[in-house]
């Protein structure tokens, strides 16, 4: 009954009112692949919840998902493919995590408040620093050089009912005709939290600490000096979905920027930055209770990079050229306390010290063939080096692959061709793409690797291959006063796909573990996905949004991939007149009868829960003040879904309260 329920609500958000009064003389708008979320109004106060957080910010694109180990720090997915297989970059810098459980993913270092926008992009539809076969995603920082000149400033705090957590945030900014300068704070701090009919998940908690700041100097109307500094900070991080928390997850992201901006010419705009970024990483199971063997297992990531970015219009071409570099330093450790004292420690590198250097050129052209025709061609060429340079860890290896060398160096490309037709409300789009992506640190040289989800220790293979996609996307779109619509589809199929296969000669490392899988390469996999996403205003001051996805993931045995999503859908309707905002949503998944059972995930039922908020923003002595309240979860459904780590199950019913007061 509730599935029923779910599908005909979307249907009815659907169709709903799609009479349309009179025909629309709006011009034609490109609706291509590229969701960019937030512009001007601060993005945070944009939400019906202003101190969510950045993942669930994201997830407002059906090209995304998350997958949960706990409450805090999710890993980003874009159709359908792990970070493996995608770039995620903070304002164009490349940033790698420092665990191997993949427990800091570079979206945690970004807060809702300090955030402008997020260019989500599907496949090759953009290119942002380095190879990627899935997709990627910039997550933009508030550009606080176009403010108006003089003092601005926010005071933010909220609480949720749930898990009982306090959110504290301030921001303080100065801009004048040379100068502008900008601090943001934000801090979480969070118990466990109760699932459905008020069951407690725990090691669940977590405290967080965000600062970010940045400071600039017009040289003159042309030419800017931009510098950022980043510091995140969390503690005490509890991960049910996991045997082990996290004592300290801390960033430390710095750049130093030089933008030039004609006010004519070919060249439109010419950003030139450099940048450092260390990530550290402490995992903990001391608190954990019946523990067989304590271990630490710290993780160290440092990179440097620069990229030097041109745009530019020539006749009919929009171009963009990107010449971009980084160099990483991977460091993670493991030791192991016998619970005799007698006994050695035990110690290795689960990252040897691994050293990965990447150049690479982006190209891309926009030709506008007519007022209703765009061909977009892009390319990447990148070379890619990975250097093991800790002995130790490199005889280790040597155990496995006694050949091996030290060093391994890797050509990547990818080529893409976008063509793009507005017939005027309508629009049709379908591309080809070709990529490929060299393995990640710990698929190239990871040494016993625990995955809780599978139970098996994993180990790398420096001798995998590049993977290869082919890549086919198409997209129908319609749009006019009232109506937004769009459907796209995508299917990649993917050459030497790399996964763990088991290795019965190996015996495992980590007690109760069922075994042994090395990376290895099948010959190949294909992943289709296709989403609608439908918004309608209608009556003047309500308007409804409908998404729906599916996604389909297959191996050379045609066996269902890990952690793809059954047909999920989402629908909501808005109330928004002058200070006030309400609004009403339901989301749910049907039941994920193609999961992937050969690389041990289990079915995931289906769910469907109901959230509500409203708002209200009033003026006070010339600045704003705006709350809102809500109830996520409105029946306490107690439901875990396809993409949660050992079937966690989410949070339940919860309450929250935020309050931000901005001047200017």
């Amino acid at each position: 009954m509730k599935n029923i329920t779910a599908i005909l609500l979307v249907i009815f958000s659907t169709v709903c009112w799609a009479q349309e009064k009179k025909n629309d003389t709006l011009a034609a708008v490109n609706l291509n692949e590229i969701i960019v979320i937030g512009k001007k109004t601060p993005l945070n106060l944009k939400q019906p919840k202003s101190l969510t957080s950045v993942e669930d910010y994201l997830m407002g694109s059906s090209k995304m998902n998350m997958i949960k180990r706990g409450a805090y720090a999710w890993e980003p997915t874009i159709n359908n493919m792990s970070t493996e297989r995608t770039v995620i970059t903070i304002d164009g810098m490349r940033i790698f995590g420092a665990c191997t459980d993949k427990m800091d993913p570079v979206t945690s270092y970004v807060e809702i408040s300090n955030l402008s926008e997020a260019t989500v992009a599907s496949g090759q539809q953009a290119s942002c620093h380095g190879a990627t076969i899935g997709g990627s995603i910039d997550l933009k920082r508030n550009q606080y050089k176009h403010r108006k000149n003089g003092w601005n400033g926010s005071l933010s705090s909220g609480y949720e009912s749930n898990n009982q957590q306090k959110i504290i945030g301030a921001a303080l900014g100065y801009t004048d005709s040379t100068f502008f300068a900008h601090v943001d704070f934000m801090h979480r701090d969070a118990e466990n939290y109760k699932a459905g009919n008020e069951k407690e998940i725990n090691f669940s908690q977590f405290t967080k600490y965000n600062i970010s700041a940045n400071a600039g100097y017009f040289i003159d109307k042309k030419n800017v000096l931009e510098t950022s500094i980043i510091y995140d900070k969390a503690v005490n991080v509890g991960y049910p979905a996991l045997p082990m928390d996290v004592l300290l997850a801390e960033a430390k992201i710095i750049s130093l920027s030089y933008k030039y901006i004609p006010d004519s010419g070919v060249i439109s705009d010419w950003e030139t930055k450099g940048y450092f970024n260390t990530i550290t990483h402490k995992m903990d199971d001391t608190k954990r209770p019946a523990v067989p063997i304590h271990m630490d297992m710290p993780g160290w990531s440092d990179t440097y990079g620069f990229y030097s970015k041109i745009k530019g219009k020539h006749e009919n071409h929009e171009f963009l050229a990107d010449l971009n570099s980084f160099y990483n330093k991977a460091v993670a450790e493991m030791t192991m306390y016998p619970a005799d004292l007698t006994e050695n420690l035990m110690f290795m590198y689960t990252w040897p010290d691994v050293r990965t250097l990447y150049n690479g050129l982006s190209l891309e052209d926009n030709i506008t063939i007519s007022p209703e025709t765009i061909l977009r061609i892009s390319t990447n060429l990148g070379f890619h080096s990975n250097t093991v340079a800790n002995d130790f860890g490199l005889q280790s290896l040597r155990i496995f692959y006694p050949e091996m060398n030290a060093t391994q160096n890797r050509f990547l490309k990818s080529l893409s061709g976008n063509y793009t037709k507005n017939a005027g409300k309508l629009e049709l789009g379908f591309g080809l793409a070709y990529a490929e992506r060299a393995p990640s640190v710990s698929e190239g040289y990871g040494f016993y690797l625990y995955n809780s989800n599978d139970f098996y220790d994993y180990i790398g293979n420096p001798n995998l291959k590049n993977e290869k996609a082919v890549e086919g996307n198409l997209s129908f779109g319609f749009k006019n006063s009232r109506l937004t619509s769009k459907v796209t589809a995508s299917y990649f199929h993917i050459s030497n796909y790399i996964i763990g296969k088991i290795d019965p000669k190996i015996l495992p490392m980590t007690i109760g573990a069922s075994g042994v899988k090395i990376y290895d390469a099948i010959n190949y996999a294909s992943i289709f996905n296709t989403d609608f996403n439908l918004e309608y205003f209608f009556l003047q001051n309500w308007n409804i949004k409908t998404q729906i996805a599916y996604s389909l993931g297959k191996d050379d045995q045609e066996n269902d991939l890990p952690f793809i999503s059954p047909l999920r859908y989402y629908a909501g309707i808005e109330f928004k007149k002058e200070k006030i905002n309400a609004g009403i949503f339901a989301s749910g998944n049907l039941a994920q009868n193609n999961f992937a059972k050969v690389y041990g995930q289990i079915k995931a039922p289906d769910y469907l829960i109901f959230n509500i908020n409203a708002g209200y923003s009033f003026n006070w002595n010339q600045n704003k003040i705006k709350a809102q309240t809500g109830i996520e979860n409105i029946f306490d459904k107690y439901y875990a879904t396809f993409s949660d780590w050992n079937k966690i199950p989410r949070m339940g019913r919860n309450a929250f309260i935020n309050l931000t007061y901005s001047f200017h």
